[in-house]
């Protein structure tokens, strides 16, 4: 950082700590974030376990703002004991979208006992850069998330279903090819899902994939 920017942080940071009230510290969270300066993410991350839901989207905000750089602070300072601090944290690196994010995202779509977790990880799969990846681990990793995908169609929470489907309508517009790997499962998803907002997400898909 330049003088400038360290005194302007250290102000910032001044200000989470004198905050009074809940709108307090959500402005000063949502100050800092706006400034998007890489060497903030570990206090940007902090903020994801205030319990404070308009700081926490000030600081995903501002971890996507920021972009590769803050993937790694993400990934050492996850908070495993605080499952709404996770949530927050995986909905930063699925707007980054960064391979590195992509075992921690299989693993918590697949594991995770909270559904907002499951829910997160389940978009960041369909939200990862495959560019960014070596070429000749792409297809193997682009199966993978689409076998934990097909299997978070049948997850008990509707929510995680629908954003399942949101993914894989993602990875495919990204790799048509997998299509066929899918298609029978969103069918099936559009005809028998208990949940009419579950059906409706598998009929756009499906529509949207075939035109």
């Amino acid at each position: 950082m330049s003088p400038l920017e360290t005194d302007k942080v250290k102000a910032l940071l001044q200000s989470i700590e004198a905050a009074a009230n809940a709108t307090e510290l959500a402005d000063a969270v949502k100050a800092l974030a706006e400034e998007a300066i890489p060497e903030t993410a570990p206090e940007l991350i902090r903020a994801l376990n205030y319990n404070n839901p308009g700081a926490a989207v000030a600081a995903v905000d501002g971890l996507i703002e920021i972009g590769d750089r803050a993937v790694q602070p993400l990934l050492d300072l996850l908070d495993n004991y605080n499952y709404g601090a996770r949530a927050w944290a995986l909905r930063a690196l699925s707007g980054i979208g960064d391979p590195r994010s992509l075992s921690l995202l299989l693993d918590t779509a697949e594991n995770d006992f909270a559904l907002s977790v499951r829910r997160a990880a389940a978009y960041g799969l369909g939200s990862i850069h495959w560019e960014k990846m070596p070429n000749d681990q792409v297809a193997a990793a682009q199966k993978q998330c689409l076998a934990v995908l097909l299997e978070l169609c049948r997850d008990p929470e509707w929510i995680v279903r629908y954003a399942a489907i949101a993914a894989i309508e993602s990875l495919i517009n990204s790799t048509p090819s997998l299509f066929s790997d899918s298609r029978v499962s969103l069918e099936q998803t559009h005809q028998t899902d208990p949940e009419m907002a579950v059906k409706a997400r598998a009929e756009l898909a499906l529509q949207r994939i075939e035109h």
